[in-house]
C-alpha cells in the first residue's frame, strides 16, 4: 500500500469510527492482524497489545455504567452481565455494525479463510480501537466510543435482565464461557393434567446448573435458568 492509499484508509477508518486521532498510527497499529505482518515479513506491531490495554479500558468502562444505572443489581447480577456485555459475540455484533471488519488490515489468506466476518477477530480489534483510544484521546473519549458503539447490545442485555429473562442471559453467557448454549431436560411431572407442575434441569454438557419449578415448561426453564445465574459462575 503506497503512502497516499495508507492515508486515505486511515481518514477512512477514523470517519467510521467517529474518532479523530491526534497519532492516527496507533488507530494503524489497532486495525493490522498479526496475519498481516507473517505475510509480509515485517518487525512492525500488530494489535495484540493494544488489544490487552483495551480489554481492560472496556472491563472499566462497562463495569462502571452498569454500576451506574443500576443501583438496585447485586454484585452477582452485575458481574454476569457484564461478563455477557464483553463477550467476544457481543463484541462481535457490535463491530459489525461499525463496519470494522472492512477496516482491519489481514494477510489475503486469512481474508479469504472469512477473517474479516470471524467474531474472534472482530472483537480483538474492536478492543484494539479502544485501546488506542484510550492512548490517543485518554479516558473519557474512549467511554464515549466505547458506549457508543456498544449501545444497541447494552440495552438489550440490560433489558433481558430487568424482563427476568434469565434463558436468553444464561444461553450468552455459557456460550461465550464453553462454545455451547445450555440443555433443558423435564425431570418430573407432578399433578393431575388440569393442573401440572414441571421440574426441569438445565445442563451444560454433562454438568447441572440448576433445577426449576413451574406451572409450565417454559416458568419452570426460566427457574432453572435462574437458578443457574444465582450461583457461581458456571465453569467447564
Amino acid at each position: 500500500m503506497g503512502e497516499e492509499e495508507r492515508v486515505a484508509a486511515l481518514a477512512t477508518a477514523q470517519q467510521v469510527l467517529g474518532v479523530t486521532f491526534r497519532k492516527p498510527q496507533l488507530l494503524e497499529q489497532a486495525l493490522t492482524h498479526r496475519s498481516l505482518l507473517k505475510e509480509a515479513q515485517q518487525n512492525r506491531e500488530s494489535n495484540e497489545r493494544l488489544e490487552f490495554l483495551g480489554d481492560r479500558v472496556l472491563g472499566q468502562v462497562v463495569a462502571e455504567h452498569l454500576f451506574r444505572q443500576h443501583p438496585d443489581w447485586s454484585e452477582g447480577q452485575l458481574t454476569k452481565i457484564k461478563a455477557v456485555a464483553v463477550s467476544e459475540a457481543t463484541l462481535g455484533t457490535a463491530a459489525r455494525e461499525l463496519g470494522l471488519g472492512d477496516l482491519i488490515r489481514m494477510a489475503r489468506g486469512e481474508q479469504q479463510s472469512g477473517g474479516r466476518d470471524r467474531s474472534s477477530i472482530l472483537s480483538d480489534s474492536l478492543e484494539a480501537v479502544i485501546g488506542a483510544i484510550f492512548l490517543d484521546r485518554g479516558l473519557r473519549a474512549a467511554r464515549l466510543f466505547v458506549l457508543g458503539a456498544l449501545s444497541r447490545q447494552l440495552t438489550r442485555i440490560e433489558e433481558q435482565q430487568q424482563g427476568k429473562d434469565y434463558k436468553t442471559v444464561l444461553q450468552e453467557l455459557t456460550q461465550e464461557r464453553h462454545k455451547t448454549t445450555p440443555h433443558y431436560r423435564v425431570i418430573e411431572e407432578r399433578g393431575p393434567d388440569h393442573e401440572k407442575t414441571f421440574v426441569v434441569q438445565v445442563r451444560v454438557r454433562s454438568r447441572l446448573l440448576g433445577t426449576g419449578v413451574g406451572r409450565s415448561k417454559k416458568e419452570a426453564e426460566q427457574a432453572a435458568a435462574r437458578e443457574a445465574l444465582e450461583k457461581e459462575e458456571p465453569s467447564a
